[in-house]
């Protein structure tokens, strides 16, 4: 079943919304507080999230701007705010759909399916990595072993997933600061340790114990 968050400061709106994706055969998260919402959005682990933009504390721009440090998961905002500024503004900071209010509840469960489909329909083989049992779900940035997982930030999980795709073989430290600085992040040999141990650490909290390999004067390998 897929989990959608709801994040309304508006109660007759969030209570409208909760019965109908219910009624649907949605789980929901609906939270009413907004003070640290951000870090709510990470233990609900939410598939998908509709999100207002004019809230409490920090408005769904910003909100979504730091979601999407982190995460992938599908964002679709409903507001009553319709310039073509706030349309355009919402996508260009990774929000995937754009619904005005009053919206039709047949068209909105409509845009939900579909962006749900599109997201998850080969997460199977795309947004999920395996290998010697551990898992990295690419989406919400969490690794798994035996049904434990921790999240990992957002340069742990480009490491790691650097080192999935070339598991078995050495991987060069300066060929993944290289592959790091292709994707627009500041990592020198040091910040790159740092990395490599907390990912580590961070493993072996989830019982998995010798996972990365650093094979001195090389690189690293799982």
């Amino acid at each position: 079943m897929y989990k959608i968050m709801i994040i309304e400061d508006d109660k007759a709106i969030r209570d409208e919304l909760s019965i109908t994706l219910r009624n649907n055969g949605y789980e929901v998260s609906s939270p009413c507080e907004f003070e640290d919402i951000k870090n709510k959005i990470k233990e609900e682990n939410s598939h998908l999230i509709l999100l207002d933009i004019n809230l409490p504390y920090q408005d769904g721009f910003k909100l979504c701007t730091k979601v999407r440090s982190y995460s992938n998961v599908p964002i679709i905002f409903i507001t009553s705010r319709n310039t073509d500024m706030d349309e355009l503004m919402s996508i260009t900071l990774g929000g995937d759909d754009f619904i005005t209010k009053p919206y039709n509840i047949p068209v909105l469960l409509a845009r939900i399916s579909s962006l749900l489909k599109r997201t998850y329909s080969n997460k199977n083989t795309d947004n999920i990595l395996s290998y010697n049992g551990v898992k990295i779900d690419l989406l919400t940035s969490n690794v798994e072993y035996k049904s434990n997982k921790v999240e990992l930030t957002k340069t742990e999980l480009k490491i790691l997933h650097y080192l999935f795709e070339n598991k078995c073989s050495i991987v060069p430290r300066m060929d993944m600061i290289e592959y790091l600085w292709d994707n627009e992040m500041f990592v020198d040999d040091n910040t790159l340790s740092v990395n490599i141990t907390r990912i580590r650490n961070k493993l072996e909290s989830i019982g998995v114990k010798g996972f990365i390999k650093t094979k001195r004067g090389q690189g690293y390998i799982i």
